[in-house]
């Protein structure tokens, strides 16, 4: 077995409740409540749950959108729990996140050029307007769209057009590893499938690593290797999908599967 990629061990994100007129804090939300797990290279886990189970609050902890209260997260066997806002950016070359919702992750005042290239100043101050508007459209064929779709605004695509523009930002600064944060679930049914598609065959190119979070486990039963099953927090269950959809163990795991629709 390959050294993990990625390895969460006790991870805990809690939510201060403050009341009163001092605002104290009187109780927390334990988002996530003491989970671990790892990752493999070139692997996909997929993280199910309902929700507000917290799966999400994973993968935002991950890449530091969010705090964590304790516990660890090591990328490569390297910690990056605590890593402070400038000695995490060369982790944000390697880490990249999908988000949920194509309408709104996309800033509706910038082109295509600009969503996408906005990683590529970041990471690539001194590459040219010329190299950049380049590795843009090569951006935008990998995923789809053509060339001339760089100078167009979010709201002149469709749903599904607008989540590949976001894979393809997620791809600006070539990553290693992949949080796929419901990436299908605003998109219409038809959609989905050709979004999966597309995520399985980027994976196959590039060597890449997903951690695939979503609350539908119709979605996730063919594009991952591994399965980890939330609730209220906590891990209840996790292995093959073939284990899971076969012979759940966990009470929770079958609601989850009695929801599937059955054709």
């Amino acid at each position: 077995m390959n050294n993990p990629l990625l390895s969460v061990r006790n991870l805990k994100v809690y939510f201060p409740i403050r009341s009163g007129l001092l605002q104290r804090v009187t109780d927390n939300i334990k988002a996530v409540d003491d989970v671990s797990f790892d990752i493999e290279p070139g692997t996909t886990v997929g993280l199910v749950g309902e929700s507000g189970s917290g799966k999400s609050t994973i993968g935002k902890s991950i890449i530091h959108l969010v705090e964590t209260t304790e516990g660890s997260i090591q990328y490569q066997g390297k910690e990056i729990t605590h890593l402070n806002r400038r000695d995490f950016l060369g982790y944000r070359k390697k880490i990249q996140m999908i988000f949920q919702d194509p309408y709104n992750s996309l800033n509706p005042r910038m082109t295509v050029e600009f969503i996408i290239g906005e990683a590529l100043d970041i990471h690539f101050p001194t590459m040219s307007k010329t190299a950049k508007r380049e590795r843009v459209a090569e951006l935008l064929h990998l995923v789809g769209l053509e060339k001339k779709h760089i100078d167009r605004y979010p709201h002149e695509f469709s749903g599904g057009q607008r989540q590949r523009i976001g894979i393809a930002r997620a791809l600006a600064v070539e990553p290693e590893f992949i949080i796929c944060d419901e990436p299908v679930s605003a998109l219409d049914v038809s959609v989905q499938a050709q979004i999966v598609n597309l995520l399985q065959d980027l994976q196959e190119q590039l060597k890449l690593t997903y951690l695939f979070i979503s609350h539908d486990l119709a979605v996730v039963e063919h594009i991952c290797d591994q399965l980890l099953v939330m609730t209220e927090g906590k891990l209840v269950e996790q292995g093959s999908p073939e284990t899971i959809y076969n012979a759940p163990a966990h009470p929770y795991t079958r609601k989850l599967l009695d929801a599937v629709p059955k054709f």
